[in-house]
This record gives C-alpha cells, structure tokens and sequence, in this order.
C-alpha cells in the first residue's frame, strides 16, 4: 500500500502553521494525520470526490454572478485544542456583552456619547444607523440574539478579532452540515477524538428566541423570515427552520393588524410572537423603510414598538458591524465591562483622524484599506497587491470621505494544510464562532465555521474569491469542576435525518421580488456574500 498523503508544511512564509510546528506535528494533530497517512492514495481520492458529490446531491451550493456551484469543503479538518477554545469562548460571551450594552445604550439614553467613550457624529453618520430603533425596548433585552464573529490568528498563533457581525450573521447551517459530511467521509478519524457536538444549535437558537417572546406569551410561535428563494443563503433559512420545527415563511405570508401579526396557513390567520428574520432592515418594513420592499410585511416595526411581536435580530444593530465602530469595541468592553478585552482587535486606523490619514496615505501601498460598510471582500483594497491606478484612486476617494474607510496592516492569515494538487497544503483560514445570547447566557456554538482560500496565497477566504470551507473540531477538555466536557463519540453512519434538498435558484425571469431577494445581503460568511 503506498501512502495517500503528500505533505508540504513549509509554505515559505511567515504564517502560523496550525497543525505544524517547524518540528513536527502539533499534539491536537498527532491521530487526524495518521489516520490519513493510513489511507491508501485511491481510497482517500474516492473519500474525496465522495464529499463533493454529496454537497452537490443535497444542495449545498452557492451563487456567483448569477450561476450556482456546489459549496467546496476540504476533506482535512481543522482542530482546536480544548485550550484554545476556552479563550475564544470567553471572549466572544466577553464581546457580545460589551455590544449589547452599547446598543441599547446608543438608541437609549446616549451615556457612552456623554462620557466621552464614542463620538455620537461616529454612530448617527453610520449608514446602519436607523433611528426607527429608537424607543424598542427588546423584551428580556437582548438585541443580538445571534452573533458571529470573525476571527482570524496572526504570525504568532494569537487570536484576533477581524469583524462583529450582529445584524443577521449567517454560515452556521455550513457548520452543521460540514460535520455530518465529513463524518461520513473519515469515520475513523473522526471517532479518535473526543469533538465537541454542534448539533444542539437549532435547540439552543430556538429556545433563546422563545425567551424573547413578548410579555404573557407562554407558548409562543416563532418563525423563520426568509427573503426567498432566490436569496444565496435560503439553504440556511430552510435548514434552520426545518431543524427548529418552526414555520419558514416570507413577508407575503405575514399580515399586520391592529399592531399584531399575524401569519397565513391553511388553519387560517394565525397570531406570530417571535420573527427571526434574515430579511435587512431596509426591506423588512415599507411604511418605515424602502417603500418599494416586496420581501417585508408593512407594520411590523409599530408591532415590534407595541411589544406584541420580537424582531431577531434587533433593528438597527448594523451601527454594531460598521468598521469604524468595531475600533471602538477595546474601549466599550472596558466601559461598560470593566474588564479588559481577551480578544484583541487588529490594529486599525480611523482615516477621519487627520494624523492618522496622513500616515496611512503615506503608506497606501503597504495597508489594507476596507470601506467600514463593506462585506462578502467587496471593496478591499490590498495595498500590495494594487496598481498604482488603484492607489491613486483609493487616495482620492479616502481624501473626500475619510469616515467611509479603515486601514490595517497586512496580517498572514494563519494556515491550515488543505488538499489541492494532490497533496496537502497550507491554505489560509479565518473562524466565525456564533453566539447565541438567551437574556441569561451568552452560548457560544463549540466550533463556527472555517474559511479557507483555496487558491495558493490569497489572504481573502470568500467564496467569490474561490475560497471553501473546513470542518472544525473543538476537542473536548476538563471543566471547572473537574469533569469532561461533552463529546459525542462519532458512529460513521450516515446522519438519520438527511440535510434537506434545497434546490438553487432559476436563472431566468427576474422579477422585481427576485432581484431584491437577490440583493439583500448581510455582512454573513454564506458562499458569494462573504466578509474578508
């Protein structure tokens, strides 16, 4: 039998190696690699196309410019020691605490802007901003019952925050189905670890949203607002909805009346307590936002206001997900925390500071410049990698609107050994851990969902830019009380509930609600729409 597996770790630059060391391999690495050096070469390329042709059979794909692929996942997962875990836990519950209170704060009473902490002019001037969030008391005061944030590992191995992500974070239906794929696929592997489980998500997300239901409702229903099927992440709304055994519907489902919703069914009108929506606030009521929506429902902002109906995530959290506010989050962390911060943010420049301009346009060709509204990569301009036209063009439009850009250093992504050209090799990943806050706990999900750019080099891991995804496997540790964290031992056998077939969307007859399913977007990680 001759070996399956051709390894190159030296990548010749200075990214973290996350599975070797410059030595050898890392101990959280020691039984996936010789479970893979077991392989013989035919057996692991038939495991291989295997992966592919079953994203492609269930309907795991993704738009780009309008043609549907299946979604690439890399058959190597990547691992997280118990360790590690535990600070990135912590941090993410640490940094959604922080950005609830700000929120509430900014469309309350404004005392983060009287103390000084973040200019007003920095959250009103945020194309985010909706003042119609003004005066919407969140039942049991949560506003981001979802959250993703982005995380990336730089040259010395440290976690750093990249983006928040409170508006409607998606990608999570990629993590799920990542695991059942490639338990399928490396049974063997998979039962020489003790992984911790991410198939309790839909649990945990239904029962917060339940918790958000408004006063006296004790049994409420819930839904799942999606914009269609046309929109690149209705895989995740049917998943979600499926998995949480709630209704998915669309704004022409729902109905307003006398400050209620309600939903039509075959029984009739029906009364909705809790909407989770993945519709953008600018489509999701026409009275109060685009007149011309055809995905949102007319009233359910005064529904929301009246307290008779739970919008989820909140409106108005974008301010949250603006780059310029994210350089602000170190200080919110220790105002309303009074903790210091255990994820570090990327160093980053705010261009409306006249110093801080001036030293980022003498240093354009070395920086990373990204517009503080962007997502899914769109917008960034890699100095080193642009033409002096571009430059010349960045300069001029950082000159007229310094508020709309940050900068950042270029920072190597860290690597994780992924299969291409026959072999494997060091690929460039980021991690989006999602949180789920209840009103009581802050949960973060054992695991989130890794990026990967396929293409050799390239530090932006969208997929538009031909980037995949990996499966990842937190290893499960001691708790505080001295007991194992909970591992599922994995049984190699095909999931019995099969991920639901979800077919793309038709390329033809674009309609006025097909093209606004297609053009609301949120700053999310799915295929085509996600951030750098």
């Amino acid at each position: 039998m001759t070996t399956a597996v051709g390894w190159a770790p030296d990548h010749g630059a200075a990214a973290y190696d996350e599975m070797h060391d410059g030595t050898g391999v890392r101990p959280e690495y020691d039984a996936l690699q010789a479970s893979l050096d077991a392989l013989d070469g035919t057996d692991l390329r038939s495991r291989i196309d295997t992966l592919a042709a079953s994203y492609l059979d269930q309907g795991v794909t993704f738009d780009i410019g309008g043609e549907e692929r299946a979604f690439p996942i890399d058959i190597l997962p990547r691992i997280i020691s118990a360790d590690a875990w535990h600070r990135i836990d912590a941090g993410v519950q640490q940094r959604v605490r922080a950005l609830e209170a700000f929120l509430a704060d900014a469309y309350g009473v404004g005392r983060v802007f009287a103390d000084g902490v973040v200019p007003r002019s920095a959250v009103v001037s945020s194309g985010a901003f909706n003042r119609e969030a003004a005066g919407i008391a969140p039942v049991n005061g949560v506003r981001c019952h979802v959250a993703g944030i982005d995380l990336i590992r730089d040259e010395q191995g440290r976690f750093l925050v990249l983006e928040d992500n409170v508006r409607v974070p998606s990608g999570v239906s990629y993590v799920m189905t990542n695991r059942r794929a490639i338990g399928a696929v490396l049974p063997e592997a998979m039962s020489a670890h003790r992984i911790r489980p991410v198939a309790g998500y839909p649990q945990a997300l239904l029962a917060a949203l339940r918790a958000a239901a408004p006063a006296g409702v004790t049994d409420p229903t819930v839904v799942v607002l999606t914009p269609g099927v046309h929109n690149s992440a209705y895989f995740e709304h049917a998943l979600l909805a499926r998995t949480m055994g709630v209704e998915l519907v669309e704004g022409r489902d729902l109905e307003c009346r006398r400050g209620r919703v309600l939903m039509r069914s075959t029984r009739g009108l029906e009364p909705v307590h809790v909407i989770y929506r993945r519709v953008d606030d600018e489509f999701l009521d026409p009275v109060q936002f685009r007149a011309d929506s055809m995905l949102g429902c007319p009233g359910l902002v005064n529904a929301a206001r009246a307290g008779n109906v739970t919008l989820a995530n909140a409106i108005g959290n974008g301010i949250a997900d603006d780059k310029l506010i994210y350089t602000y989050v170190p200080d919110l962390i220790r105002y309303y925390l009074a903790e210091e911060p255990l994820l570090p943010n990327v160093d980053t420049w705010r261009l409306a500071d006249e110093t801080a301009r001036e030293e980022v346009l003498d240093r354009l060709g070395e920086l990373v410049l990204k517009p503080v509204d962007g997502s899914g990569g769109k917008g960034i301009v890699i100095g080193p990698a642009a033409s002096r036209v571009e430059l010349d063009q960045l300069r001029a439009d950082i000159c007229s609107r310094p508020r709309a850009w940050i900068a950042q250093p270029v920072v190597s992504l860290s690597t994780v050994p992924t299969y291409a050209d026959g072999a494997m090799r060091p690929r460039h990943v980021d991690l989006r851990p999602f949180a789920v806050n209840d009103g009581d706990r802050v949960w973060v999900l054992p695991g989130g969902l890794t990026r990967v750019a396929l293409p050799e080099g390239e530090l932006i891991v969208n997929s538009s830019r031909g980037g995949g995804s990996k499966d990842t496997w937190v290893l499960a540790g001691r708790t505080r009380d001295g007991s194992t964290e909970r591992a599922v031992p994995h049984s190699g056998t095909a999931p019995a509930e099969p991920t639901p077939q979800v077919a793309g969307p038709a390329l033809s007859d674009l309609t006025g609600r097909q093209a606004q399913q297609e053009q609301q977007q949120q700053a999310g990680p799915l295929p085509g729409e996600a951030s750098c």
